[in-house]
């Protein structure tokens, strides 16, 4: 995910505030994640897409709970956006559950966490026709705007035609690009001169139904059809970038005031009818998000859950890592403890158009001492060792680990060594390594230093400032051998992973194929599994591919899945958590009464 990644990253590099800010901690564990004090075991769920029974509502009832109270939300920050055409990071995915709803949505089962996709707004999933190029949905009855109006399938349409709109720069663009290409703006403007998308590429011949016309086959097109910014916005509310303040909702809830950067609250939405809606419990009356809390005071105040917070949780951040210990080994915080992965993958790139030799790139991969950073990195409970460029959370995602890294996670000195021999390496191979300077990556750049050396490589270390460290990586002329990224799914297939980090035709200044691979038969293999209308099909043969490039290419060193960890109130029930935005999930939420 472009946009989610890139805010992650961020974070991580510059305030280590989200799941992988743990590098000063001393709990968990080395290994593979499974060991003592490291909190619960991450587990992986079942993706699948639902049928149009598992989209009619209402969303089964959670065993025990009762409607009524207050549930409250601590957060280090802010939101930047409320508006659902602008939202792509977890808290903004998380919280627009509330108050929003897309044409389809995930359903999760709040006991064993399987997952499908279903129509929320919609009847089911889409129907498919001309080679997967056209989409139908059809609109459930009932469905209204918090002001009683009905929503039509013309409102579904309007909120698409404004993502055309130059101030909308942050939310997804998959259905843009597939209705008028890569540069969609110069296609269609927006709809604030009065023009419409024209009916050959979105068509609405009746109140209830939405028809898409893509330019080529899209079998994930479902997957994008629940994104946050394929929903509904009544034209008369729109007031283009203040809509942001007051998005008009759909959902369960409806914003009752807003201080921004300081608190959100949400009161029931009277015209949300729950028959209609397969996903959302809503079972507080209120829910009171509290803003600008910093850490580790937010940690401290859900481990002691005094007064209110007691009915507190924090949707999207991870604990503080000083406080890991604690929280991984004592026993009174285990039965509110989520502990889940998250969709990010861990990697260390190697620059392919510098170290051209698959052998020696081979040699790396062995050489790296997966377990020492993942020491760096906080622990099994907030990252396990991954070793596939896919992570769990993907559906049809298999174990797989050709290097038998999980066998050495601490590296092999001496398979690296014979494959540098095998690649005729006479002397040291010089390596200049990247790191983002920070005092984390100080130390992370240090063991890796150390563990290449002993294999037979020169590490020459260059720290580069956080806050354009991804822009100097991704520029075609990059001086670096080796540095890391994280990327995760937009949804649970490897269509939003493997065509935009592996694909060699998106090579340009700011791409997000870092390692610049460029291989003539994973290029080929894209476009073919592209066409591919068999959703399950394409999903094993995305995963076939990215084996093929970690065994064949190595152009990655994938180390770590990311893992959410945190704590909440004994006052709350029905804590559930959603994989594929990597954070918890408030649709399934109660107050014990």
């Amino acid at each position: 995910m472009r946009i989610r990644k890139a805010r992650y990253a961020s974070a991580f590099l510059a305030l280590g505030a989200l799941t992988l800010s743990a590098a000063c901690s001393s709990g968990g564990g080395g290994g593979t994640g499974t060991g003592g004090g490291e909190g619960k075991k991450a587990t992986v769920q079942n993706f699948g897409i639902g049928t149009a029974a598992d989209s009619k509502g209402p969303a089964p009832e959670v065993p025990g709970a009762k409607k009524g109270g207050t549930a409250y939300d601590l957060s280090q920050a802010g939101f930047d956006y409320l508006d659902p055409g602008q939202q792509y990071v977890s808290d903004q995915l998380s919280v627009q559950l509330l108050y929003n709803r897309s044409l389809t949505g995930y359903k999760i089962d709040a006991k064993t966490g399987k997952t499908i996709l279903v129509g929320d707004l919609a009847t089911d999933t889409g129907k498919s026709s001309d080679g997967a190029k056209t989409w139908t949905y059809t609109l459930k009855d009932g469905l209204k705007f918090e002001d009683g109006t009905p929503v039509t399938s013309k409102d579904v349409k309007y909120g698409i035609e404004r993502l055309f709109a130059d101030y909308q720069t942050q939310g997804p663009q998959y259905i843009q690009k597939w209705l008028f290409g890569p540069d969609y703006r110069k296609a269609y403007a927006g709809p604030y001169e009065g023009k419409e998308i024209p009916s050959d590429k979105i068509d609405t011949p009746d109140d209830k139904t939405i028809v898409f016309h893509f330019m080529e086959a899209h079998a994930d097109a479902p997957y994008a059809a629940a994104m946050p910014n394929i929903s509904p916005v009544p034209k008369a509310k729109d007031d283009k970038q203040k809509y942001n303040n007051h998005p008009v909702a759909t959902g369960p809830y409806k914003i009752a005031s807003y201080k921004p950067g300081k608190e959100l609250v949400f009161e029931r939405n009277p015209n949300w009818d729950p028959k209609s809606d397969p996903i959302r419990n809503a079972y507080p009356d209120t829910w009171n998000f509290q803003l600008g809390i910093a850490e580790p005071g937010l940690t401290n105040r859900l481990a002691a859950e005094n007064g209110n917070d007691k009915y507190a949780v924090n949707l999207w951040g991870s604990s503080d890592p000083s406080k890991m210990q604690t929280l991984t080994t004592d026993a009174q915080y285990k039965s509110r403890t989520v502990n889940e992965y998250q969709p990010y993958v861990e990697v260390m790139n190697i620059n392919t158009k510098r170290i051209t030799d698959p052998k020696i790139r081979q040699a790396i991969m062995y050489a790296f001492p997966m377990t020492q950073v993942q020491q760096a990195f906080g622990g099994g409970a907030q990252g396990e060792l991954g070793t596939t460029l896919l992570s769990p959370t993907v559906a049809g995602w298999k174990k797989y680990d050709p290097f038998g890294k999980l066998d050495k996670p601490a590296g092999d000195i001496e398979k690296a060594k014979q494959l540098l021999k095998e690649a005729g390496v006479t002397g040291k191979v010089k390596l200049s390594f990247a790191y983002a300077n920070t005092p984390r990556w100080q130390n992370v750049s240090l063991t890796l230093e150390k563990a290449l050396e002993k294999a037979g490589f020169d590490v020459q270390r260059k720290a580069i400032d956080q806050t354009s460290y991804y822009t100097v990586v991704g520029k075609l002329d990059t001086p670096y051998d080796l540095y890391r990224t994280g990327w995760g799914a937009d949804w649970p297939s490897a269509s939003t992973v493997v065509p935009p980090t592996m694909d060699g035709r998106n090579l340009a200044d700011g791409t997000n194929n870092y390692s610049f691979l460029n291989d003539e038969h994973v290029n080929s293999e894209i476009d073919r599994i592209l066409a591919i209308t068999d959703i399950t099909k394409q999903n094993d043969e995305w995963r076939t591919l990215s084996e093929y490039v970690l065994k064949n290419d190595t152009s990655q060193i994938p180390f770590i899945f990311d893992k959410f960890f945190n704590i909440y109130g004994s006052g709350l029930g029905g804590v559930s958590y959603n994989q594929v935005y990597g954070a918890i999930n408030p649709s399934t939420i109660y107050v014990k009464q």
